[in-house]
């Protein structure tokens, strides 16, 4: 079974379409008229093993803070669509990683309930032009939309870019994990409750 799914949302503000397999080999078609969070989604789909094709156009001049939120929400509603009813997977994932001085955990539930608890704490408010806390508002949507609970922690670091580097990385191998089938499971649901 293709574990894909294209969704497209469209609001006043927004416009993003995405394409996603969750089984891919990493390659990603990122135009969101916001570098650096293509940087960002580019480690995701890398180390993550998901093939990712996202395009968004917003109202980049007022900020990137609609833009940035509608693709985390897209993003969420995509995995969702793609996972399916979750039979088979391994559900839960955990990452750290590492980039020079900077270190990330991220640890994943595909539980069907959306929990974010976001420990990132950067030393400047923008790399280049992108302001940092933008990235709560991508997990937050992400989170509301796949039904997923999430803990991002950078556990140390100096550097703002190194330190967002390490959250998307760990987020990517994180969920890789998760939604990760494992034969043994043959169709089961990973829940003692037979429902997520």
């Amino acid at each position: 079974m293709l574990r894909t799914a294209e969704i497209e949302r469209s609001t006043l503000e927004t416009q993003v379409a995405i394409k996603l397999n969750l089984d891919g080999t990493g390659i990603s078609k990122l135009e969101t008229g916001v570098p650096f969070l293509d940087h960002m989604l580019d480690q995701v789909a890398r180390h993550g093993l998901v093939d990712l094709d996202i395009k968004a156009t917003g109202d980049l001049q007022i900020d990137a803070h609609h833009t940035v939120e509608d693709i985390g929400i897209t993003f969420g509603q995509a995995v969702a669509k793609a996972v399916g009813d979750k039979s088979g997977i391994c559900r839960y994932g955990h990452a750290y990683v590492p980039l020079d001085e900077a270190l990330s955990r991220v640890v994943i539930d595909l539980s069907g309930r959306p929990g974010l608890v976001y420990n990132v704490v950067f030393p400047r408010a923008k790399v280049g032009e992108f302001e940092v806390d933008l990235f709560q508002e991508f997990f937050q949507g992400f989170i509301n939309h796949a039904a997923v609970t999430l803990h991002i922690d950078c556990l140390r670091g100096s550097n703002s870019h190194h330190m967002a580097e390490t959250v998307f990385k760990a987020f990517g191998r994180a969920l890789r994990i998760a939604l990760a089938v494992d034969s043994r499971m043959q169709g089961q649901l990973p829940s003692t409750k037979g429902a997520l």
